[in-house]
């Protein structure tokens, strides 16, 4: 490589020198430098101060070309670059240039690259890398049933978790990035996203319902064997709503017995075939569900913003519809299957 450096560079003086930046950080990372010496090193190449910054640490290391730290607010930056891990950007590289550049212009743009690359191996080379967003095929492996347990432990080895740690599997539907999802659910303890087919899958070491990001739908699976708590999670994904966005398998207790009837099942019972009739008045639909959720015409009301006795007259008239009571504990219950496993018919 060096004898066709020093052809290229007599050939053409830009392209010798590419070679010779690349040649550089081939060697850095082979004696695997870290952070500071990689920051150093490229100072002194560059002419200039050289700085990094990670994301997740807040850490910015900065070194002149003297070799030394550089002192002092940063300069703006002559040039930046991000770093991009897993599709997730975790850092940014840059050169603090105040004059002419010392290097041709086309080289800093190489050699900010190269730093990068480097800078990521270093960030992998020495723990999981911090970033949210993970292999799509690492997550798939460590959640399918058909993988052995020596495959889903080193998925998740791979994947930043340690052998023994508890993780919870979620299933969610989002407007929002899933790494950001993600970050929220788990901010301080080791979570991994990853798009799966027709929905977002997080893995995550705790799970704080409260801070799932409005909008975002959301079913959780129990901690434990992560095959399992994928079908719960999915499951449990089945049975959010508008009112209800996040769901714990566990909370569901004998409704998710309702998950397992068949959609044709469901759409022959009487119950079900009824609520298909009330949905196509969203007016109606909307005053079964608050009625379903609270068991209560003024905690319905309340919700709705009427006043309970208007709520009174639709709910006598849903119960017509219906040809089930309401008013009786027994007719709440089976409206509330039905509605419920109607839900679970598009769901």
């Amino acid at each position: 490589m060096e004898a066709l450096a020093v052809r290229l560079s007599q050939l053409d003086a830009e392209a010798g020198g590419a070679i010779r930046v690349v040649m550089f950080y081939d060697t850095l990372m082979r004696r695997r430098v870290d952070l500071p010496a990689l920051a150093r090193a490229s100072a002194g190449l560059a002419e200039c101060v050289v700085g990094i910054r990670l994301h997740d640490t807040g850490r910015v290391i900065r070194f002149g070309p003297d070799g030394r730290p550089a002192s002092g607010p940063p300069a703006p930056a002559s040039i930046t670059s991000p770093l991009v891990l897993d599709e997730e950007e975790i850092g940014a590289v840059w050169l603090e240039r105040p004059g002419p550049p010392g290097l041709p212009g086309s080289l800093d743009d190489l050699l900010l690259d190269r730093l990068g690359i480097a800078v990521m191996a270093v960030v992998e080379r020495y723990g999981p890398a911090r970033t949210t967003m993970a292999d799509p095929a690492l997550v798939e492996l460590a959640i399918s049933p058909d993988s052995d347990e020596a495959a889903r432990a080193r998925a998740l080895r791979l994947l930043g978790f340690a052998a023994g740690q508890p993780v919870h599997v979620l299933a969610v539907r989002s407007h929002l990035p899933l790494d950001k999802v993600g970050g929220a659910i788990c901010p301080a303890r080791p979570v991994k996203a990853a798009p799966l087919a027709d929905v977002g899958v997080i893995l995550a070491t705790t799970v704080n319902p409260a801070r799932v990001p409005e909008g975002v739908r959301a079913g959780i699976g129990a901690a434990g064997s992560l095959d399992r708590s994928w079908q719960q999670a999915r499951t449990a994904l089945r049975f959010t709503t508008p009112r209800r966005p996040v769901v714990h398998h566990d909370d569901l207790g004998a409704l998710a017995l309702l998950a397992e009837i068949s959609r044709d099942s469901a759409r022959g019972n009487a119950d079900v075939s009824a609520i298909i009739r009330v949905a196509e008045t969203p007016e109606d639909l909307e005053t079964l569900d608050a009625y379903c959720a609270t068991g209560s015409l003024r905690r319905a009301a309340d919700l709705l913003h009427l006043h309970h006795s208007s709520v009174a007259r639709r709910i006598e008239q849903l119960g017509r519809t219906l040809g089930i009571d309401l008013t009786e504990p027994t007719g709440l219950t089976r409206a509330s299957l039905a509605l419920t496993a109607w839900r679970l018919l598009d769901a």
